[in-house]
């Protein structure tokens, strides 16, 4: 099972010198041009009047998230990207997850977007921390309520009986916060943001012989401090 990609390439010539406005750049491709972002947008809000020849069901942000613990065992998922703000990609999910007890003891993480209709991939190496609850607090409240009510519901990677104990949590709070009453942010639940330290853009090409351009920077250089810019071996 193997394709020859054959749509693009990738030279340095050709790549901004900020991975993130990289970034920004591919996305966009990405979401035909579904999506954008900026300070306070949210990854995947889509302009549904433009055409994107992209099926309504790709999900552009989706990323997956590996976390580990300090003796290397590693775990990953899906996960959505919810913003990229001051140079950090920002994902929500419940603090008592497996994901988030990982990031607490290991802030260390890898992302990775595949975008197979272009035949790209982004991975970025960083470090994670929670984000401020206010912030958590503004998203939360812009989710569906159905959302909002499933956050309490879900006791997120614990053991649970069934099905039917999960869905009677939600339907008592349903009947705890009717109609339009303010659903409250749960206190285990918020926000991470990823400063990245390393940025690939990969590129398929044809004979195995894929693009691949790195940015890489020390987390302890100041904001502004100028990227490395390396081509990979495939």
């Amino acid at each position: 099972m193997r394709r020859n990609y054959t749509l693009g390439g990738l030279l340095e010539k050709d790549v901004a010198s900020d991975p993130l406005v990289q970034f920004h750049h591919w996305f966009n491709e990405a979401a035909g041009h579904r999506a954008t972002f900026d300070t306070d947008a949210q990854a995947g809000d889509a302009d549904e009047g433009s055409p994107s020849g992209i099926p309504e069901w790709f999900e552009p942000n989706a990323m997956t998230l590996s976390t580990s613990t300090p003796d290397g065992h590693v775990s990953s998922r899906i996960v959505l990207l919810k913003g990229v703000e001051e140079e950090q990609f920002v994902f929500f999910t419940n603090y008592d997850s497996v994901k988030s007890q990982q990031i607490d003891v290991n802030p260390m993480v890898s992302l990775c977007f595949f975008w197979p209709h272009l035949q790209r991939q982004v991975m970025i190496s960083g470090r994670a921390e929670r984000i401020a609850r206010e912030r958590s607090e503004r998203y939360f409240h812009s989710r569906p309520r159905a959302s909002q009510l499933g956050a309490h519901a879900s006791t997120q990677s614990s053991v649970i009986e069934s099905r039917e104990v999960l869905e009677a949590r939600f339907e008592k709070l349903t009947q705890q916060f009717p109609g339009e009453t303010t659903i409250p942010l749960p206190d285990n639940w918020g926000g991470f943001a990823v400063t990245p330290t390393e940025m690939e853009f990969w590129q398929g090409r044809t004979s195995r012989l894929h693009d691949r351009i790195v940015y890489r920077r020390d987390l302890n250089q100041p904001p502004g401090t100028p990227w490395k810019i390396e081509r990979l071996s495939p």
